[in-house]
């Protein structure tokens, strides 16, 4: 190991950002602000590396006292660059109280700020390291919208079609089905038939509901039904693939490479969405990414799009980049850049993601 390259430092902080509106799906309630969890590692030769997570309202201080009080020990004395071991080795040492949950949290944010510094060492942009297949990925964008009367839903699609999209994903889950395919009836009719459409769930329904919900949205040509049930109900989602058309997709609450394996061996998903804020980083997207590869299932994202714009069309099996409700860009360096429905990944070395941190430390103590 080059000591100039030995990890001396790690510093996280917690922010709480506000939404512009309060927002609200069919599980997690009414969600007025979203918790940014920092961290940014240094190294003996001066350089720094950013990571970060997200949550959507709470654990963010859990997530930074496990980076401090657990993680960043651990960490300190071994070389920034040896990523593949150090994911492992974090793994390991959470193994027996994580599993998932809030030490993929932490885990991700190292792992993210890992790959940053080493983008910057090596002068090459994320969508390179993380292999180079492409760097414009096809775009959609997802409203948390459920709360939303259909009046102000349909004005809400059409901003996103005015913002140059051509793909739509809507929240649905509403205690009476036919509101849902009313909400749905009056979005297609608002987008055509040529743009695309996809649902989401946020696992509201059972799998009765959600076989009821599948076939009643078949007509409404969906490119998928996004995890309408709980995300570890494995078997569910394979016996709610057989009884509908429409595709199946889910991923975001898969936070080990042991869920993921097991969402492929028995839920028939068509499409994939792992959050490299949750799901280990870059390191665990892309290891997610390379089991889907020979299964054919293209690898989607949620949320992070800042992030996720590289690596997204970086893998040969590459999906849909969703762009989150959640206004980052107010907060980043570098907005999103979106060209005729796909957006374009940086092409700075790192990952691409640098925060504004005289506008996130003007917020509210978090």
């Amino acid at each position: 190991m080059s000591s100039r390259q030995a990890i001396t430092g790690i510093r996280s902080r917690v922010f709480r950002v506000p939404l512009e509106e309060p927002m609200q799906d069919a599980r997690h309630g009414l969600q007025t602000y979203f918790e940014l969890v920092t961290a940014e590692i240094e190294t003996a030769d001066g350089q720094s590396g950013l990571g970060y997570t997200y949550t959507i309202g709470t654990g963010g201080h859990a997530t930074k006292a496990m980076i401090d009080h657990d993680l960043a020990p651990m960490l300190i004395g071994h070389d920034a660059d040896d990523i593949d071991t150090l994911y492992d080795e974090m793994q390991s040492r959470l193994h027996y109280v994580g599993r998932g949950g809030i030490a993929s949290f932490a885990i991700s944010a190292i792992d993210i700020a890992l790959w940053d510094l080493r983008g910057l060492r090596q002068n090459l942009p994320l969508w390179k390291m993380a292999g180079g297949a492409g760097k414009s990925p096809l775009t959609y964008r997802g409203g948390v919208d459920l709360n939303y009367p259909i009046e102000k839903l349909v004005q809400s699609v059409g901003g996103y079609l005015d913002q140059g999209y051509r793909a739509i994903k809507i929240k649905i889950g509403k205690p009476d089905l036919a509101e849902d395919v009313a909400r749905l009836r009056a979005v297609r009719d608002r987008i055509g038939p040529s743009n695309k459409l996809m649902v989401d769930g946020n696992f509201g329904y059972d799998l009765d509901r959600a076989m009821a919900a599948g076939k009643a949205f078949e007509p409404f040509d969906l490119t998928w039904f996004e995890e309408p049930m709980e995300p570890d109900d494995f078997a569910g989602y394979g016996e709610l693939a057989k009884a509908t058309r429409v595709p199946l997709a889910m991923g975001e609450n898969l936070h080990t490479l042991q869920e993921f394996k097991h969402a492929f061996e028995h839920s028939s998903l068509s499409f994939i969405q792992p959050d490299a804020s949750n799901c280990g980083g870059v390191t665990g997207f892309l290891r997610v990414a390379k089991l889907a590869e020979p299964l054919g299932i293209p690898v989607c994202s949620h949320g992070m799009q800042e992030l996720h714009v590289s690596l997204v069309p970086a893998v040969p099996n590459a999906g849909w980049l969703e762009v989150h409700a959640f206004q980052i860009d107010r907060y980043t360096l570098r907005p999103l850049v979106v060209v005729d429905g796909r957006a374009v990944a940086p092409d700075e070395p790192g990952s691409g993601v640098r925060f504004d941190w005289a506008a996130l430390e003007a917020l509210p103590i978090a």
